[in-house]
């Protein structure tokens, strides 16, 4: 009798948990690859159109100061799965063997019967683990018939443009899912990685465009020793033929990918430009220029096919269902230079390395139209997936749930006022000093270290662009005193042993 009379609330309680279950919201992590938000116009950016990333700021957030710890590719990755700088997770250097055994957010989501996945860009020289399912492309990958390697299969061939292809595994999958259980999904976009290849159909897009050179394109570096003894810029270290496809070579590497009906209309685009480049006869600041131009055809082309492709899969959840119970993030592994400087690529703490667009959209918690200005770095990104997902996070994950930044009345009075960075690779490929340092919300310090031994302090107030080193110029003693002092406290935090040596050495 007993046992009958508690049937309907065993019942009832199995039903609430079966519902609670239901309820558990789903992610997709969109990470694409040095898309710099000075071309995502939900910045503000002028020089094109992102219509479809900036649906998810105007239906969830944008954070206006998301930071990077290390300004690069595969440790930007490791950090996203770890939690942790890269001195704490072993990965502080592009082209190595990030060590899959250690503690990853998304093996702690698959302990609470999360379905785990990650498809597209990886490139952490090591197979995923912590994954239910996975299907990367190997190393950097390619723009035309890439290579996949999937979990459990040998490598294939996949024909098509990587963008959409991506796109296309990921919808696949999310089609053929277990519709039992959450899911947490990484979208790992190769775009915008240099050689700024375009879809076809993206081919000439700017064409009709001339972009204003920035502000400080013609930076003299006066005062900065580590951004004189840089390579990385536009106008030496760009190649005409390898990045801008001038008189490029259809016959061998990347364009060997090619099948002759894709060859056929690319090199016919890049025949007239070449072509244009021969009748100009450019030198000095107009050769200069003439990159320029052709750099940011070329990259935000490529970059038009990954907004279109964000637009597809928003629309899949839309057609789906999904949408309604799915938190949708947006981010980039890190900055980049679109001619600030005279420069691309990244690796500096300087603005335009440092941040990286971050958008997030969740439906019912986050407001529509929220903007966030607080320091938010990517330590922060897997404490918060696992905050979403209803789980704490270990206490060995260096950052912190940045959910009260976004939730209604939340307390954000406790939130960090300065983010530490560190970056480490040196000689190759750029010639940037190893340095650590400090961005705090009005300034800038760095301590370069190896083959420079300096220190550089930016108020980013007066001087946004970072064009005026003032370290150790009048008046500035007390903050930098105070800078030192925060920096010292911050490398104590993070536990980084190294920068402590050098620190202390003066």
């Amino acid at each position: 009798m007993l046992l009958r009379r508690l049937l309907p609330f065993v019942f009832l309680l199995l039903s609430g948990i079966g519902k609670a279950q239901e309820k558990r919201p789903n992610i997709i992590f969109i990470f694409s690859d040095d898309h710099a938000f000075q071309a995502v116009s939900a910045y503000g950016g002028k020089l094109a159109k992102t219509p479809n990333i900036d649906r998810i700021a105007k239906e969830g957030a944008i954070f206006r100061n998301a930071l990077v710890t290390n300004s690069i590719c595969g440790p930007s990755r490791a950090t996203l799965l770890t939690g942790k700088y890269s001195h704490k997770n072993g990965y502080t250097l592009n082209e190595k063997r990030f060590d899959v055994n250690q503690l990853l957010f998304p093996r702690v989501l698959q302990q609470h019967q999360y379905q785990t996945a990650w498809i597209g860009k990886w490139h952490l020289g090591a197979l995923p683990e912590g994954f239910d399912y996975w299907r990367i492309l190997p190393g950097q990958g390619s723009y035309y018939n890439p290579d996949f390697i999937e979990k459990g299969k040998d490598t294939a061939r996949v024909p098509g443009y990587v963008t959409n292809v991506i796109t296309d595994v990921s919808i696949d999958w999310l089609q053929q899912r277990d519709t039992s259980k959450p899911f947490m999904l990484v979208v790992g976009h190769k775009a915008t990685h240099r050689e700024w290849l375009p879809d076809l159909q993206d081919l000439g897009a700017y064409d009709n465009v001339t972009f204003p050179l920035p502000k400080s394109f013609k930076d003299d570096y006066k005062n900065r020793v580590a951004a004189q003894n840089q390579d990385m810029t536009i106008e030496k270290t760009m190649r005409l033929a390898e990045d801008l496809k001038v008189h490029a070579n259809y016959n061998r590497g990347l364009y060997g990918r090619f099948t002759p009906e894709q060859k056929a209309k690319f090199k016919g685009y890049y025949d007239k430009i070449s072509q244009e480049f021969d009748n100009k006869k450019l030198s000095g600041d107009a050769l200069n220029e003439w990159k320029y131009q052709r750099y940011l055809k070329d990259y935000l082309s490529t970059a038009r096919s990954l907004d279109r492709n964000i637009g597809r899969l928003l629309d899949y959840l839309d057609k789906s269902g999904l949408a309604a119970n799915t938190v949708v993030v947006y981010a980039s592994d890190q900055g980049f230079y679109l001619g600030e400087h005279g420069w691309f690529d990244k690796r500096f703490i300087y603005e335009e390395s440092l941040r990286t667009p971050f958008l997030v959209r969740y439906p019912g918690v986050i407001k529509p139209g929220t903007k966030v200005n607080e320091l938010m770095t990517n330590i922060d990104w897997a404490p918060t997936i696992l905050d979403i997902a209803g789980v704490k996070a270990p206490e060995e994950m260096q950052g912190t749930s940045f959910m009260p930044l976004v939730k209604r009345g939340a307390d954000k009075s406790g939130w960090r006022k300065a983010a530490y960075y560190h970056y480490y690779e040196f000689p190759q490929p750029h010639h940037v000093y190893p340095h650590f340092g400090l961005r705090t919300e009005r300034y800038t310090l760095v301590r370069f270290y190896g083959q420079s031994d300096t220190w550089e302090l930016y108020d980013l107030v007066k001087d946004p662009m970072q064009l005026h080193n003032i370290y150790g110029t009048k008046g500035t003693e007390k903050i930098t005193e105070s800078l030192k002092a925060e920096l010292r406290k911050q490398i104590a935090q993070y536990e980084d042993d190294e920068a402590m040596k050098i620190l202390d050495k003066g």
